[in-house]
């Protein structure tokens, strides 16, 4: 079986019902909308989590948590990815960015111990692992905290 051979089940798909086409089509006049009223109307009905004007749920639960506005966000790259910089090369988070390895530089980088690397790297970050200092020494590499 290939990809372009596959098809919906038996019965699974099916037109969808057009309504306000006439009163012969059994759905004409007010097309499924009754008579009168906010949900008859064009544009009309509520909200969502409306509840008649009962105070909603999402207003009746208690606020929790918080977001802490002086936490740092590093961007992260395990020692894996440092594999793809030739030996001896200096590996700093603006390189790794124009090697499209992280998207953004953040508040600095951490490096992470997923991975084997066995090229000598001298590795400018913000932090690093214990594993990744580990790995990095082992290949002969260098690290820096910068």
């Amino acid at each position: 079986m290939k990809l372009h051979e596959l098809s919906p089940a038996k019965g699974a798909k099916h037109s969808e019902k057009r309504v306000g086409r006439g009163t012969g089509s059994g759905i004409g006049k007010t097309s499924t909308r009754g008579q009168k009223g906010q949900k008859s109307r064009s544009g009309g009905g509520v909200r969502p989590g409306f509840e008649g004007g009962q105070m909603p749920l999402s207003r009746r639960l208690p606020k929790r948590g918080f977001t802490n506005i002086f936490a740092k966000e590093y961007a992260t790259v395990n020692v894996s990815a440092l594999a793809q910089f030739e030996d001896g090369a200096t590996v700093d988070a603006q390189m790794l960015k124009e090697a499209g390895v992280i998207k953004k530089t953040l508040d600095g980088l951490k490096v992470l111990g997923q991975g084997e690397i066995n090229k000598k790297l001298t590795v400018k970050a913000k932090k690093f692992t214990k594993t990744a200092e580990e790995k990095i020494a082992a290949a002969g590499g260098k690290i820096e905290v910068v």
